[in-house]
């Protein structure tokens, strides 16, 4: 259970210290770091396919192994597209949060250095999408509206909590990713840079979040809790987007009918999210209520 006790202040500029040197110890630059020269070879997934929606249905045993290969591709295009419109967001929530605070405070600091990795791997995203030959996939416009209203209103846990959960999901996929050898050398590259980086996003995620509830009473976390559930809901509902399966030369109709019932895809979903969903109940973040929405997302 989290402590209901407020951390002394310096045990807060602790952490952001702590965050600030290894940023300088250790953090890249995409616009160097990653091989944008060398031509897109065909030959490789853009993802573990095991990642794949319609990994282990009928529809994918059908599929030809470059069918299944540029499939892969467009996912991970998408993965990144849908990135991007989550790190903007992110972005501005940091920022608001840190408006007029104090520019000395170790935590000042790290919200800046954070909201600069964000950049740089929006733009990372950017450039792998255009390299993979994909469009630029975006959520349902229904979705990017109610983002907009997320982004305006959301403060607090609610805000850093969010964060995490778009990152956690994204992490262990990555995690993959860059091992796999099947996965095209450029995505494994990018996969490690936002490894190692969001790490240190994780941790400040994890700690703010904490230090936000220390004074939260139970109508403020049941009501925030919710409000993150249906965050997560939205940003992983969002990840693929059925224009992938037109783009892979796929029956969009059969494709997101076959990938909605895919159990295997729902599993891997829940076990991306197990340590997110151990961190969320210690932080008495998994009412009833965000529990089913949760499930309903097929993290839980």
């Amino acid at each position: 259970m989290a402590s209901s006790t407020v951390r002394p202040d310096h045990e807060d500029h602790d952490v952001a210290a702590r965050l600030l040197l290894s940023s300088a110890k250790l953090s890249y630059d995409p616009a160097v770091d990653v091989d944008w020269d060398t031509p897109l070879d065909k030959d490789f997934h853009g993802q573990c396919p095991e990642w794949s929606t319609l990994y282990g249905t009928a529809y994918w045993n059908e599929m030809t192994e470059a069918q299944r290969k540029e499939l892969t591709r467009q996912e991970v295009a998408s993965i990144a597209s849908t990135g991007i419109w989550f790190e903007m967001i992110l972005q501005q929530m940091v920022l608001r949060d840190m408006y007029a605070k104090d520019p000395t405070d170790p935590r000042f600091q790290w919200a800046l250095t954070e909201i600069a990795d964000e950049c740089r791997h929006s733009i990372m995203f950017g450039r792998s999408s255009a390299k993979l030959g994909a469009p630029a996939y975006r959520p349902r416009r229904a979705v990017v509206e109610l983002g907009r209203v997320f982004k305006t209103v959301a403060f607090g846990e609610a805000a850093y909590a969010a964060i995490l959960v778009a990152e956690e999901v994204l992490d262990v996929m990555q995690r993959d990713w860059m091992r796999d050898t099947r996965v095209v050398p450029f995505v494994r590259t990018i996969s490690n840079i936002h490894v190692v980086e969001e790490s240190r996003h994780m941790k400040f995620a994890r700690d703010e979040t904490r230090r936000r509830l220390a004074r939260a009473g139970r109508t403020r976390r049941h009501f925030h809790a919710l409000v993150i559930a249906i965050a997560a809901y939205f940003i992983v509902t969002s990840m693929v987007n059925p224009e992938v399966y037109v783009q892979a030369g796929l029956d969009p109709e059969r494709a997101c009918r076959e990938a909605a019932a895919n159990e295997h895809y729902k599993a891997q979903l829940r076990s991306s999210c197990s340590g997110l969903m151990e961190f969320l109940a210690s932080a008495r973040l998994l009412t009833r209520p965000a529990l089913a929405v949760y499930k309903r997302a097929n993290l839980i």
